[in-house]
C-alpha cells in the first residue's frame, strides 16, 4: 500500500502524555510501512487553552523520542507565523457557508444541563431540529443534521472498506460553536484536504470523529477525504484502566523526562502498557510488535 502523507495532529491544550506518544509512534511505523511522509499539524483553534509552552512541549517531545517529520513547523515562532489554524480561518468559514447553503445544519441553543435533562444518557438526540431557530441567533451553535444518515463507509488500513452505523454520542455533532468559531470536526477535515493527507491514524476512541468527519466530507463533496485510509489503534490505559488525559501529570512525557527517564525507559513503559509479549527497548522493537 503506497500512501503519500499522514499526520501527527496534537492540540496544545496541555503537556503531551504517553497516549499521545503511542499514537505518534504508530503513525511513524505506518508511515514507514506505506512510504507516506509525515506532516506535523498542530490544532490550535481552542484559544482559551492554548499556551506557547504546550506548543514547545510538542517539539521537545518529538525531538526527545527521535520522531522526525517531513512537513510542518520547526519552532513556536514558525508555527504561529506560518502554520497556525488561524491562517486557514477563511477556508473554514467558506466551508461553513457552503454547509449552510446546502441546509445541512440546524441551530441549537441547548446547554449541557438541558441536554442531560432531555435524555439521561447525556447524548444530544436532535431536539432543536424541529424548533427552526434562526442560524444567526446569538448564543446558538450549528449542528449537522444526521437524522437520515445511513451506513458510513471508511477505508481501513488493516481490513479494507468497512461500514459503520453512527453511534448516538456522535449524532448531530457541532460544526460551529456558540462563539461562532468553527468546530473540530469541520476544521480537521478542511486541514487534511488542504495538506493532501491520505492516511489518518488515531485512537479507537475517535472512531466516532472519523464517522462525523466523513459526513462533513460527503456534505462538502471532498472526495480526497472520503477516499483516505484510516487506522484506529488501541488506547493506552492508565491506573484503574482509565483513559489517559493531559491533566494527569504522572503520564506526561515532560514529567517522566524530569524524573530522569531516558528514551529506552519510555519505550519499556509503553511496552508494558500495551502488554507487549517481548520487551520493547527502541523504535524497531516497537514497530516489530506493532507490525509483525
Amino acid at each position: 500500500m503506497n500512501l503519500k502523507l499522514t499526520r501527527i495532529a496534537p492540540t496544545p491544550s496541555g503537556f503531551l502524555h504517553l497516549g499521545n506518544l503511542y499514537s505518534f509512534l504508530v503513525t511513524k511505523a505506518l508511515a514507514e510501512e506505506t512510504g507516506a511522509k509525515i506532516l506535523l499539524r498542530i490544532d490550535d483553534l481552542d484559544r482559551e487553552r492554548y499556551r506557547t509552552e504546550y506548543v514547545q512541549d510538542i517539539f521537545d517531545t518529538l525531538e526527545f523520542m527521535e520522531i522526525s517529520y517531513d512537513q510542518g513547523p520547526k519552532t513556536v515562532q514558525d508555527f504561529e507565523q506560518e502554520w497556525s489554524q488561524i491562517h486557514r480561518m477563511n477556508s473554514y468559514l467558506e466551508a461553513l457557508e457552503e454547509i449552510r447553503e446546502k441546509r445541512l445544519v440546524f441551530a441549537c441553543d441547548c446547554t449541557r444541563k438541558k441536554i442531560q435533562q432531555l435524555d439521561s444518557s447525556g447524548y444530544y438526540l436532535g431536539h432543536c431540529q424541529v424548533r427552526n431557530i434562526p442560524l444567526e441567533r446569538a448564543e446558538t451553535c450549528w449542528r449537522m443534521d444526521t437524522f437520515d444518515t445511513d451506513f458510513i463507509k471508511i477505508k481501513t488500513y488493516s481490513t479494507g472498506e468497512k461500514s459503520y452505523v453512527l453511534p448516538e454520542d456522535s449524532a448531530f455533532f457541532i460544526v460551529r460553536k456558540k462563539d461562532k468559531l468553527p468546530a473540530y470536526q469541520l476544521t480537521s477535515v478542511i486541514d487534511d484536504v488542504h495538506y493532501g493527507v491520505d492516511l489518518i491514524v488515531r485512537g479507537n476512541d475517535l472512531l466516532g470523529s472519523t464517522l462525523d468527519q466523513q459526513i462533513v466530507a460527503n456534505g462538502l463533496d471532498l472526495t480526497s477525504f472520503q477516499e483516505a485510509t484510516f487506522h484506529h489503534h488501541q488506547l493506552l490505559k492508565g491506573p484503574k484502566n482509565k483513559k489517559l488525559s493531559k491533566s494527569a501529570g504522572a503520564t506526561s512525557i515532560q514529567f517522566l523526562r524530569k524524573e530522569g527517564k531516558k528514551l529506552g525507559d519510555i519505550y519499556q513503559i509503553l511496552g508494558e502498557m500495551i502488554g507487549a509479549k517481548e520487551q520493547i527497548a527502541d523504535f524497531e522493537s516497537f514497530k516489530t510488535q506493532l507490525i509483525p
